[in-house]
């Protein structure tokens, strides 16, 4: 079997899910290429950019059992790819994501440019039940369930390090969907010491995860963050607010749970975990059996491998 993978990056969000899942599949004997072109450096010329040169890319790597794109702007080139048949992922609502972060103007582009790509793929999947059920309301569209596993190995092998006593960690973009800024505007008033981890390699944010007493999620808007499952790994708290596929893995057993915009009980909770040792070892004991029994790549590989198998049937 021969897959193409096409994404804009391949760190990150989906697209180091996808780099992880190659990984994944490479294991199993199966070839994965990729489609990495070029890009305009620039922050609102990068997605166009790489819509143009991804799609002359993949039309010239060769013939393809599947072609892969992971999220809308990966689309143009899938359905240019030389492949028997096609697949896109999106983890999250595109137009959404695009509405939040730009003007109504490219979030009206954004939401054609996606009913587009839904209509280009075989086969549609997304990382989250949330995801999956707003789009099948809104658009009638069916996508297939396959979240992004946590690479277990590679979270065993992340040195032991010193624990810092209430030290809180931010892992994720400098981004507003992220809630980042909400977070910031709190800090001054929590009884510890947050650490921000916005644009390091992933061993070095795993290490700061790791060594921290709990990890804080104040986002706008998510899929199924998976800084959230290797926290739970790592058995570290997570504090993170009610918003996408979040409290598909947050619940009162495995973490805490807050209100999206809502920096005064976001405060309340992280200090009420720091304080509550016992209560927070008996979420990460319930955290990492729920991760480590049902988010793994021990669990989803052969359901990976077999979508692609049937895919070709």
């Amino acid at each position: 079997m021969k897959i193409l993978f096409i994404s804009p990056r391949y760190s990150g969000g989906i697209g180091g899910h996808a780099a992880m899942l190659a990984s994944q599949l490479q294991k199993s004997k199966i070839q994965v290429d990729f489609v990495d072109p070029p890009k305009i450096p620039i922050k609102n010329l990068k997605n166009p950019s790489f819509v143009i040169t991804s799609s002359v890319s993949s039309f010239f790597k060769g013939s393809y059992d599947i072609a892969h794109g992971f999220n809308v702007p990966s689309a143009f080139a899938m359905k240019t790819a030389r492949a028997k048949k096609r697949v896109l992922s999106i983890h999250g609502v595109f137009s959404d994501q695009v509405n939040a972060l730009h003007s109504s103007a490219l979030g009206d582009t954004a939401k054609s440019a996606e009913q587009n790509a839904l209509k280009w793929a075989d086969k549609l999947t997304t990382d989250s039940k949330m995801t999956q059920k707003t789009y099948k309301e809104r658009l009638g569209v069916d996508f297939e369930y396959l979240p992004s596993p946590i690479d277990a190995e590679k979270l065993d092998g992340i040195s032991d390090v010193e624990k810092k006593d209430k030290q809180i960690v931010y892992v994720g973009r400098d981004s507003y969907e992220k809630g980042i800024d909400i977070l910031r505007g709190i800090e001054s008033q929590i009884k510890g010491n947050v650490v921000y981890c916005t644009n390091l390699p992933w061993e070095k944010a795993m290490s700061t995860l790791k060594s921290s007493s709990m990890l804080v999620v104040p986002s706008r808007m998510e899929s199924l963050p998976t800084v959230v499952k290797e926290a739970f790994y790592l058995k570290i708290p997570v504090v993170a607010t009610n918003v996408g596929g979040i409290p598909e893995l947050v619940t009162s057993k495995t973490g805490v749970l807050v209100p999206p915009e809502d920096p005064q009980t976001l405060l309340s909770e992280i200090n009420s975990i720091l304080e509550d040792k016992e209560r927070a070892k008996k979420l990460t004991h319930e955290a990492f059996d729920f991760v480590n029994k049902n988010m793994t790549w021990n669990f989803w590989l052969p359901k990976y491998v077999e979508f692609y198998k049937k895919l070709l049937e």
